[in-house]
């Protein structure tokens, strides 16, 4: 089948999702701050379901994890940044300099955060979910508006105070 490209449609505007055979490669924003490093291949629909139709429970909420066949590319150090991503638990967040740490590097909060922007399958590869110190929003190669929109569609739902009384 090889690699092949498709755009659906979402709360955050056109995304562009490409695959090689069953595996998906890219996951981009239109606008996407960082030009893929891989050909995006011919446009064709096929193979792409599965993505498109997590990707919409995920926006209506009916989703927190993905179950699909991932197939990144790149360096040892960017492969093993993006596994810590996909550990980072819906509705919460971890700092460059966690990760950094969980990766051995302490000093590493710099690199993660490059390895970070360069995560070729944003959303499902939820880079997202990192934030500078204390917490504050810092670049997302998608942009800062479509970050805080997805931080937001994952908070955990208000606690209902009239339980509580």
């Amino acid at each position: 089948m090889g690699v092949r490209h498709t755009i659906t449609d979402s709360p955050v505007g056109p995304l562009t999702l490409v695959a090689d055979g069953a595996a998906l490669i890219g996951l981009y924003f239109d606008g996407h701050s960082r030009t893929p490093r891989i050909p995006l291949g011919p446009s064709d629909s096929s193979g792409f379901s599965g993505a498109i139709t997590q990707l919409r429970e995920y926006f209506a909420g009916a989703r927190t994890t993905f179950d699909l066949e991932l197939a990144p590319r790149g360096s040892a150090f960017e492969l093993a940044v993006w596994d810590q991503l996909v550990k980072i638990p819906h509705g919460e967040t971890r700092t460059y300099g966690q990760l950094a740490l969980a990766l051995g590097d302490p000093a590493g909060a710099q690199a993660v955060g490059n390895a970070n922007g360069w995560n070729p399958i944003s959303i499902i590869v939820p880079c997202h979910r990192v934030v500078g110190s204390g917490g504050r929003l810092t670049g997302y190669a998608g942009g800062l508006s479509r970050k805080r929109f997805l931080l937001s569609l994952e908070e955990p739902p208000a606690e209902d105070l009239g339980r509580l009384f």
